[in-house]
């Protein structure tokens, strides 16, 4: 049934895509982009495989779980949107209180640092001390492993790319 669904969707978008377009009319729309292609299970685990020590032995599974109490706030799809947090996607190598289309407190505006792994990893055990006056209302995660954990899953699903 979803896939018939999903034909009859397609082949309604194919009708309207021609419609306009006669007398040789060529439409004003450049054509999208295609999506970057999500990274098989196997690719993660060579981007895993690759991070620094400690890393590269994370356990992926148990930072997807860790980043479950980040979902509220964060998205980490590119182009994703902004929450009550910014989207984390390229968060690594990023200034601190850089994505135009966040309003961050002046905390973070004033941080003058790039987000790297030992500030996130700093940041996430206890975001009030680290860096005072942040929005961020999150606890923090106290596990040093958690942390690597998380840090290892966001670098393997925010575009993370090796200097």
């Amino acid at each position: 049934m979803r896939h018939a669904v999903m034909l009859s969707v397609v082949g309604a978008c194919a009708l309207l895509a021609g419609c306009g377009q006669g007398d040789g009319e060529k439409s004003a729309q450049a054509p999208a982009a295609p999506a970057a292609p999500e990274p098989t299970d196997a690719e993660k685990q060579a981007l895993l495989a690759a991070l620094p020590a400690p890393y590269n032995t994370a356990d992926l599974a148990n930072g997807k779980q860790k980043f479950g109490m980040c979902r509220s706030c964060h998205t980490i799809v590119p182009g994703g949107a902004n929450m009550t947090g910014p989207n984390l996607h390229g968060v690594f190598g990023r200034k601190a209180g850089e994505v135009a289309s966040y309003k961050y407190s002046d905390a973070v505006k004033n941080a003058g640092f790039v987000w790297d792994a030992a500030h996130l990893d700093k940041w996430l055990a206890e975001p009030r001390t680290f860096l005072p006056g942040t929005k961020m209302s999150f606890a923090g995660l106290k596990d040093p492993k958690d942390r690597i954990d998380l840090i290892a899953f966001l670098k393997v699903e925010t575009g993370y790319k090796a200097p």
